[in-house]
């Protein structure tokens, strides 16, 4: 018989097994299964004993943590609503040439959770230090968000053509065509600048068939701007390569 606290007998093995064996299949299977559920209720029993106020502190931590994070993320949501009309109030206000205190407020937004509150905000930077002829600050700027993998790629490709730019008299032609081979590219957003530079690099290299190719891709692209196509299309006409076909399409453009 069981005992009033659930435990099992003080017998031994052998006599335990022995009883087992001498019942009937049935009665085993039942035995078994009343013994293996006594054991877990004293288990479970012990272990909360053992463990059940650790639990209940586990339990309230998480729900703590759920509450906190939910807290935060609101809380993210509304600063971000914060810095995005603070910057487009920073964009109007250069627009309208009153800068007096745009490198303060921008100073406060350019750390932003938001990524691309924070990229825009690091770009303004940039303009404005070249608006003040601070080439310096302007390229960290730049190279900031170009390395910044955290940042969305249409932006850091953004910063890698005007760090390329502003540099690129002091870099080397190896150094220009490599940085920039992923962004010279027939479609991709940024062809014009980036074919423009690399075909430039090409004839500091000495390859003027490369440059010329490169001027009449760039010149045959309909994404690319107006300007740097109609000047890619003269470009690659003084280098021997007949990039003529692209004029009708500039002209309609027009």
């Amino acid at each position: 018989m069981w005992s009033t606290q659930g435990e099992l007998p003080a017998v031994s093995d052998h006599w335990l097994w022995g009883s087992i064996l001498a019942l009937p299949p049935d009665s085993s299977e039942t035995f078994l299964r009343e013994v293996d559920e006594n054991l877990r209720r004293d288990q479970f029993q012990d272990f909360f004993k053992s463990y059940g106020k650790w639990l209940v502190v586990g339990v309230i931590l998480f729900l703590a943590a759920i509450g906190g994070w939910i807290y935060w993320d609101q809380r993210q949501q509304q600063q971000s609503a914060a810095q995005s009309e603070e910057l487009h109030a920073i964009f109007t206000d250069i627009a309208e040439n009153r800068v007096k205190t745009v490198p303060q407020r921008l100073d406060q937004i350019d750390d932003s959770s938001n990524d691309i509150v924070k990229a825009s905000a690091i770009l303004a930077e940039a303009a404005v230090a070249l608006d003040k002829n601070d080439r310096a600050t302007a390229l960290s700027k730049f190279r900031q968000v170009a390395n910044d993998s955290g940042l969305p790629q249409p932006y850091r490709d953004l910063g890698t053509i005007r760090a390329t730019a502003l540099e690129f008299d002091a870099i080397s032609p190896d150094q220009v065509v490599s940085r920039l081979e992923p962004l010279a590219k027939a479609g991709n957003p940024w062809f014009g600048s980036a074919g423009e530079m690399t075909a430039l690099a090409y004839l500091k290299q000495g390859k003027k068939a490369e440059a010329g190719r490169m001027f009449a891709a760039v010149a045959a692209d309909k994404q690319v701007p107006r300007t740097i196509r109609s000047r890619a299309v003269q470009i690659a006409g003084t280098l021997g390569v007949d990039a003529s076909a692209s004029l009708p399409a500039l002209e309609q453009q027009d």
